[in-house]
């Protein structure tokens, strides 16, 4: 647990409530001065015993249960990253979902224009697979140049045409991280509504009760048709905006032609600094 942290985190969204936002009075007189809820009044909107709260601030509880610290975060109206901050200074852990279920579906519009700042074909989806924003290179790749409206959907049924080796190369590598993807979002109803055709479709429902372990494409490379250039494949780079979890930002980097067998790209690490020794002994020759 990160006593100082988590101590610094809550101390201060509780200071931004005004107790008469939820009907109750400032203490006057003699008493507390400081701003925002009291600990003792974040106990009462709670409906926790008399030094709960008191305890998780100050780092003095252990283990909190989940339903304690998201009715933390609700009352303290924190967003998606801080809903994650709280969770690991408390808990050493991260939260086993998003805070609410209608996290993940909506970016700031600014990646709009990151996306079309980017050289190779880019997307943005929300959580449940939905098109936020695409760029020109993307938009290209389909006849047309209609993207569909969810990748998901479009990976595993509308794509296939376009999508080579799909029974190898895409599906069972995309089936798993719609599973993972439920696990977390268990009501979400798009995804909902792709499982119910998946388990309906003669192909994809034994593909998707055998399993698998591939839940994010980051680094995969996979062949595709392209609408412009034809058969070549795509390098994927994966990332996630940090206020959107289960959303998710796309890179493919297209390679006309036939895939080469290669080793995959090495891995980037941060260059190491000359060793001080080093430095010393080329400065006094």
């Amino acid at each position: 647990m990160n006593k100082t942290a988590l101590k610094g985190l809550l101390s201060e969204r509780r200071a931004l409530i005004a107790p008469e936002s939820h009907g109750l009075s400032r203490p006057t007189g003699q008493g507390r001065r400081a701003p925002g809820l009291s600990q003792h009044q974040v106990d009462q909107l709670l409906h926790r015993t008399f030094g709960t709260y008191h305890r998780l601030e100050s780092g003095n509880y252990p283990n909190p249960p989940d339903d304690l610290l998201r009715d933390v975060a609700h009352l303290f109206a924190l967003n998606e990253q801080e809903w994650v901050s709280l969770y690991r200074y408390a808990a050493e852990k991260n939260p086993p979902g998003p805070l609410a279920l209608s996290s993940g579906k909506e970016v700031p519009g600014v990646w709009q224009e990151a996306v079309d700042g980017i050289g190779h074909m880019a997307y943005v989806t929300d959580a449940s697979w939905d098109l936020l924003a695409s760029n020109r290179q993307w938009d290209d790749l389909f006849d047309g140049r209609r993207p569909p409206a969810n990748t998901l959907r479009w990976m595993l049924f509308d794509g296939r045409a376009q999508l080579i080796d799909w029974e190898t190369a895409w599906a069972p590598l995309v089936l798993p991280q719609m599973r993972a993807a439920l696990a977390q979002r268990q009501t979400d109803e798009t995804l909902l509504k792709i499982e119910e055709d998946v388990l309906a479709d003669p192909v994809l429902a034994p593909l998707y009760r055998e399993g698998g372990a591939s839940i994010h494409p980051d680094g995969d490379e996979r062949p595709i048709r392209h609408a412009v250039h034809g058969p070549g494949w795509v390098t994927m780079c994966a990332a996630q905006p940090l206020t959107a979890p289960g959303a998710r930002l796309i890179i493919l980097i297209y390679h006309p032609g036939t895939r080469r067998a290669h080793a995959r790209t090495a891995m980037l690490r941060a260059r190491t600094s000359p060793r001080l020794s080093d430095s010393w002994c080329d400065a006094t020759g």
